[in-house]
């Protein structure tokens, strides 16, 4: 376990390394200037002050060091939008509204698919199947920023169910939530249901109910475990998806989370915004990475860490 461990460390920390870099580098590469605006740049001796003063009129190679230097004392750096503001405080503010959304999200999305693939595996070609089956299909096909327009028109607009949009109590975390969840909902009750309907037809099944054990029995403490262990595999790219859609998903809702700084950052082409947030959910997506590898060995003990990590 300490060498999967240390071996994983030294792996994540290689893997964010590369992301800081190539961030870095085709940021830098994109044309034009932080302090452009519509087109029309600041007074030359201004400009040349502000770039001395955010250290971007050093060679690239110079500036790329000073960064690491900074991320090495978890200093993301100011805001070039805005000089009284910093990256670290931008994410203290946004972090944990994004983070209770997508906490909801996730363990909405993880509960209802499971169930909704259960349920579809038990009732195999039956009507429930068909219509499990249909909503999966509908979820994926359709983006998470129309599932929210939708919900917005008829909830809040036409049935005033919930608010517009904003933030503040538990109902407005409903429609943003379903939004972002409706996709992942979809992706693992089809998951579910293919897991569930091979596990239901081994042995070790039939000789469960054999023996006479109830039906919940059987499929809560026999089918349920080894049918959801794909679903904890998939858990790392879920995650990583409802934390990048919730970008678009919180600029639809005037959600004061970090996709509206990060929104507003690639807008105003604030360099230390782009990085510092690209940097903080790269580290946070690459350590919900690990603790889906370790949940998956503890989920399922025939599996070894070192023999999974050679596999890797």
């Amino acid at each position: 376990m300490l060498s999967f461990v240390i071996r994983r460390f030294i792996s994540m920390i290689v893997t964010l390394w590369l992301i800081i870099t190539l961030t870095f580098f085709l940021m830098h590469a994109v044309p034009g200037s932080p302090f452009e605006k519509d087109g029309k740049g600041l007074n030359e001796a201004v400009a040349a002050n502000l770039n001395a003063y955010y250290n971007l009129d050093k060679p690239l190679i110079v500036q790329y060091g000073l960064y690491l230097k900074q991320l090495v004392q978890f200093d993301l750096g100011p805001s070039i939008a805005n000089s009284s503001d910093t990256v670290n405080k931008m994410i203290a503010r946004g972090f944990p509204v994004s983070f209770q959304l997508g906490i909801v999200s996730v363990l909405f999305a993880i509960v209802t698919g499971i169930a909704l693939g259960v349920v579809a595996a038990l009732r195999h070609n039956r009507l429930i199947d068909y219509i499990a089956m249909i909503i999966a299909v509908v979820g994926i096909s359709i983006p998470s920023f129309v599932v929210a327009s939708l919900l917005i028109k008829y909830l809040a607009v036409e049935w005033k169910l919930l608010p517009t949009a904003t933030w503040g109590t538990w109902q407005h975390v409903i429609m943003p939530a379903l939004a972002l969840a409706f996709g992942p909902i979809a992706i693992i009750a089809r998951l579910t249901r293919t897991n569930m309907l091979e596990v239901l037809t081994q042995e070790y099944i039939e000789t469960a109910r054999a023996k006479g054990l109830s039906p919940a029995t059987i499929v809560i403490k026999h089918a349920l475990r080894n049918a959801v262990l794909p679903v904890v595999t998939l858990l790392g790219a879920l995650i990583a998806n409802v934390l990048t859609g919730s970008f678009v998903i919180e600029k639809i809702f005037a959600i004061p989370g970090m996709g509206k700084y990060f929104v507003a950052g690639i807008n105003n082409r604030d360099y230390s915004v782009i990085m510092g947030t690209t940097v903080f959910y790269s580290a946070l997506l690459i350590f919900m990475m690990f603790v889906v590898d370790v949940l998956y060995g503890i989920i399922d003990p025939r599996i070894k860490f070192h023999g999974k990590e050679s596999k890797g």
